[in-house]
């Protein structure tokens, strides 16, 4: 089975290379040669962008039957952020050249690829305006409902738990760690959330939905 759609095509079946990295490690670095789309097999991984001061910004999380990098395959010379695996993980790569071979002869493909990059840019556009005008209570709210949104299983029930250090909840809701663990420990007193380590356990959906949404 293919890890996502661009991989169910035989010709790109042929060509792919999987590839394993440990958590922790790059799958590309922002600002370096865009020589290829990455589809990931298994596993969670971050997208992140450095800011002016240099401080990473997460934008976007990613997990199995994800394509990453194909923004820049198409539009740019260069990877336009960073790809970091947020545990142990099997991604694909798919050279330039076949992706282009692929995305000139198939229109169905090339319709689907232009979608899921509207959809992923309206997502960014969204998140912008949220870090300009949510207060940072609103904003880790927000951030735990993407982690649950994004890795739950589809037929898990709650209590959905995920590994996440306070550095990458830090950057994807674009404050401080200490401000982030504070916040952190307020929902957990108000029962919202339960955590144990690296490990945050979601316990009041609802209550959290309602702290994000106190903006909107």
């Amino acid at each position: 089975m293919g890890c996502c759609q661009l991989e169910e095509l035989d010709f790109i079946a042929r060509s792919k290379v999987s590839q394993s990295y440990q958590k922790g490690q790059r799958i590309f670095h922002e600002g370096s040669p865009a020589l290829g789309l990455h589809c990931v097999s298994q596993g969670k991984i971050k997208i992140t962008k450095a800011s002016g001061e240099g401080k990473e910004q997460i934008t976007r999380l990613a997990k199995g039957g994800d394509m990453l990098g194909f923004h820049s395959v198409l539009t740019e010379p260069q990877y336009s952020t960073s790809a970091v695996a947020l545990e142990d993980c099997v991604v694909c790569f798919i050279p330039r050249a076949d992706f282009f071979r692929v995305w000139q002869s198939n229109q169905q493909f090339s319709t689907s690829l232009m979608q899921m990059m509207a959809k992923a840019l309206g997502e960014a556009e969204v998140q912008l305006l949220h870090l300009a005008y949510k207060p940072v209570r609103e904003r880790l709210a927000e951030a735990l409902l993407l982690l649950y949104h994004t890795f739950r299983e589809k037929e898990a029930l709650l209590p959905f738990s995920v590994a996440v250090s306070r550095e990458d909840l830090a950057a994807l809701v674009g404050t401080a760690k200490e401000t982030a663990t504070r916040l952190l420990s307020e929902f957990k007193e108000a029962g919202i959330i339960s955590t144990r380590g690296s490990q945050v356990t979601i316990l009041d959906l609802n209550g959290l939905s309602q702290i994000a949404s106190l903006y909107d």
